[in-house]
């Protein structure tokens, strides 16, 4: 099948199927052996994605009527040839008629001319078309409208900011496993590979490479010598204070990278345990955790009920990696724009206090949970930690104070793109003797 017809299948399962940009993927290049077209596909689904609600306003703009419900994958055909046009250096004549033909592909002969007149509306009618739309900012920023009031008021000097950095192609970070080599050495081992990259600040393992290039193609990756992670993402670590001897519990913690992270960091702990409540994303600890050569106790469970799994057992540290709206991540998960809905953020917030409640019992005198998520909403984050320090007096908030981020009521946070990290948020508390 032509690949802009899979792209627009992909598409259409996350617009309209409410998939996961990565699940919709998985689908759309089942069969697909041509790395050229594998690419073009990746490029065209996370581009349109990127770029959905500006898009989505250009087509409102060049379309005479409302397509029909059950045309939904020709609505994002339509979608991934204006990226083709707006977004990619791509002759414009080999955009539109390979768009055109793309039609063809799902089976909609009869739309041709339809794809046709799209798309030579928007070669004539560029400008107009982006004076037009600027009156939205839902499409001046490529954001949900309800996302971007929400920045405005939790980030008053900065939400356009975060706006740019979510519309921004992520960088490639990898965290080196100290256990096997030194970063200082796999930067050696990347250079004798022609992979051109940097070390990132704020964390001693932390590597960007400059053109992202697949795994397979990293040195040593099959060995378990480095994983790929965002450099905000291994601070967690770090934080923990960790000492040989302790019990550490990393709750919600699929997919493994900070579990292998803190293992990688002090190898003479006493147990690290690793829970998460999804079945499916548990087989990736599984799978990290073999490749890098490290062993955890690895259990399918809710962190929000410890009676089942826990048997009593206290942990000096705790990283609790809460289920939060990710809105941090948006430029590595631009689906997260369609799929994140105002109502979730009540719900997840819910969630949250629920594991904080759950947890902090399983914590002895003077342990310290390190609370965190990809958030940069404050009801997720400092307010979430405010709340929960009035409800428990045994719990005071040990200050973070670092070269990164910035300091909020409670906790520290990093905005997206700072230092070429993610959106992260971090908060650590120590109960009391």
């Amino acid at each position: 099948m032509n690949a802009r017809a899979r792209a627009a299948q992909v598409l259409d399962r996350v617009v309209s199927g409410r998939r996961s940009l990565n699940d919709a993927l998985v689908v759309g290049l089942q069969e697909v052996a041509d790395a050229r077209e594998r690419a073009l596909i990746q490029e065209l689904s996370y581009g349109s994605l990127r770029w959905y609600y500006q898009l989505e306003a250009m087509l409102q703009c060049l379309l005479n009527k409302p397509l029909k419900k059950r045309d939904s994958d020709l609505r994002c055909l339509l979608l991934a040839g204006l990226y083709q046009l707006t977004r990619m250096a791509l002759p414009p004549h080999v955009a539109v008629n390979e768009t055109v033909q793309a039609a063809r592909a799902l089976d909609k002969a009869w739309a041709t001319g339809l794809v046709n007149a799209v798309l030579r509306g928007c070669q004539r009618r560029k400008a107009q078309l982006e004076a037009d739309i600027a009156a939205s900012p839902a499409a001046l920023y490529a954001h949900p409208g309800w996302l971007i009031e929400r920045l405005e008021q939790d980030w008053p000097n900065d939400w356009k900011t975060i706006l740019q950095a979510g519309n921004q192609r992520p960088p490639l970070s990898l965290r080196v496993n100290r256990q096997q080599t030194t970063r200082a050495d796999y930067l050696a081992l990347l250079q004798r590979e022609a992979i051109k990259a940097a070390p990132l600040a704020h964390t001693p393992h932390a590597i960007k490479v400059e053109e992202p290039v697949p795994v397979s193609a990293l040195p040593g990756f099959d060995a378990g010598l480095v994983s790929v992670q965002d450099a905000a993402a291994q601070l967690a670590a770090g934080l923990l204070e960790l000492e040989p001897g302790l019990h550490v519990l990393d709750a919600c913690a699929a997919p493994g990278g900070k579990t292998a992270h803190i293992l990688e960091t002090e190898p003479g702990l006493a147990s690290v345990t690793a829970i998460d409540v999804d079945e499916r994303r548990l087989r990736l600890i599984e799978a990290n955790l073999a490749r890098l050569g490290l062993a955890a106790r690895v259990l399918h469970a809710d962190a929000a009920e410890p009676g089942s799994w826990c048997d009593g057992h206290s942990y000096e540290r705790i990283l609790l990696d809460v289920p939060c709206s990710a809105t941090g991540v948006i430029r590595r998960h631009p689906d997260i724009k369609l799929l994140r809905r105002p109502a979730d953020i009540g719900s997840l917030v819910a969630r949250q206090a629920q594991l904080l409640g759950a947890l902090w019992p399983l914590l002895p005198a003077n342990g310290m949970l390190l609370y965190t998520t990809c958030s940069v909403l404050a009801d997720e984050n400092e307010r979430q930690i405010g709340s929960f320090l009035e409800d428990h007096p045994d719990a005071v908030e040990q200050k973070i104070t670092a070269s990164w981020g910035r300091r909020c009521a409670h906790g520290r946070q990093i905005l997206p793109g700072e230092d070429d990290m993610d959106g992260f948020y971090f908060a650590c508390m120590r109960k009391q003797l």
